[in-house]
């Protein structure tokens, strides 16, 4: 297992060196080698997203709809506190969702800050689909949806409203996960860092036959957050980046550490220059390791990302995070990213 010192002592071209070299492995592995995925998604609930992505691409829908169909899923489930209805509030108790969805082709929208929706993905595809703008934030971006005529809703379930005010009694903001902190702040002992129940977001990624590639991301963001606060995951590069003849990358885990790196961009950009999918999300994530230092010590970043052939890389900094993949025929199954550093 590398050490958090051999890892801080690396540069970031011999990280690069590092994470080809591991390559092999993971090739050995059948994740690079397969060449089989067709969907590919964050997280154990990934598998419900991809199923829906699968049957909307089954009944002639373009790749646009198959990750817009995924995220949907996701985003109506209420026992998930990390996306959409029943996501957890912001300090203020408002829930505020962030989006994305870009094909290969620069096509892209995005909202942030979005309020009282239920489908922040959607939402994102009409700002891609019906302005010229690529981001739509706050109070303009739920006008917006308004006029597009997504009905208003409260999204704030009983359940995390609870939480919400039990976080109030201490309203400890520190955003770091651990055995008594979670990565959103909240007071959280249930919680296993890096975890399924450590998270913020779900990013999809799918492709076609012909190596045609679209991709999305849709979160309700840290539980607790500063009223405004705005993560990787609707950001361009951030959360989620997709390039034609290339492949796509989404990330998951804490958004801050992600955008400070543009990482999904450097994902793909490895793949443009030749790394494999596996390769380049762990250049990324030592990158991050060797940049933050102690300042992520305990502090989930993941990123997962499918080349054109439909080979296909995941890689975290700490045990636990989990990812769905569908292949041509239909078949899903769950899968554990490898990581930098045991919990």
């Amino acid at each position: 297992m590398t050490t958090r010192r051999s890892v801080l002592q690396a540069s970031v071209l011999g990280g690069m060196g590092a994470a080809a070299a591991m390559a092999g492995g993971a090739r050995a592995a059948g994740r690079d080698a397969a060449g089989s995925a067709l969907i590919v998604s964050t997280w154990d609930f990934g598998a419900a997203a991809n199923d829906a992505a699968f049957a909307a691409i089954k009944a002639g829908g373009t790749l646009i709809d198959a990750v817009e169909a995924g995220g949907k899923v996701p985003e109506a489930d209420p026992s998930n506190h990390s996306v959409g209805y029943g996501g957890y509030p912001d300090r203020d108790g408002h829930v505020t969702l962030d989006a994305v969805i870009m094909d290969d082709a620069g096509g892209v929208g995005a909202v942030a800050a979005l309020e009282e929706t239920m489908h922040a993905i959607s939402v994102a595809r009409a700002v891609m689909e019906k302005t010229p703008h690529t981001m739509l934030v706050g109070e303009g971006a739920t006008r917006f949806a308004r006029d597009q005529g997504f009905p208003r809703q409260n999204l704030l379930t009983p359940e995390a409203e609870a939480e919400w005010r039990k976080w109030l009694t201490t309203a400890r903001y520190r955003p770091v996960a651990n055995s008594e902190v979670g990565t959103y702040g909240a007071a959280a002992p249930h919680r296993t860092p890096g975890g399924a129940l450590d998270h913020d977001t779900i990013g999809l990624l799918a492709r076609d036959t012909s190596g045609r590639m679209a991709g999305a991301c849709t979160t309700s963001g840290m539980a607790f957050k500063m009223r405004g606060r705005v993560g990787d995951s609707p950001q361009v590069g951030a959360g989620l980046y997709v390039e034609r003849g290339v492949g796509g990358a989404t990330s998951t885990g804490l958004g801050e550490e992600v955008t400070r790196v543009s990482g999904t961009a450097r994902v793909v950009a490895s793949m443009r220059a030749g790394l494999a999918p596996q390769a380049a999300c762990e250049e990324v994530v030592r990158h991050i390791a060797a940049l933050r230092g102690d300042a992520i010590k305990g502090v989930q970043v993941g990123f997962l990302a499918m080349d054109t052939r439909g080979r296909i890389g995941a890689f975290c900094l700490l045990p636990g995070f989990t990812y769905a993949v569908t292949d041509t025929a239909g078949r899903t199954k769950v899968l554990k990213a490898p990581s930098l550093f045991k919990a």
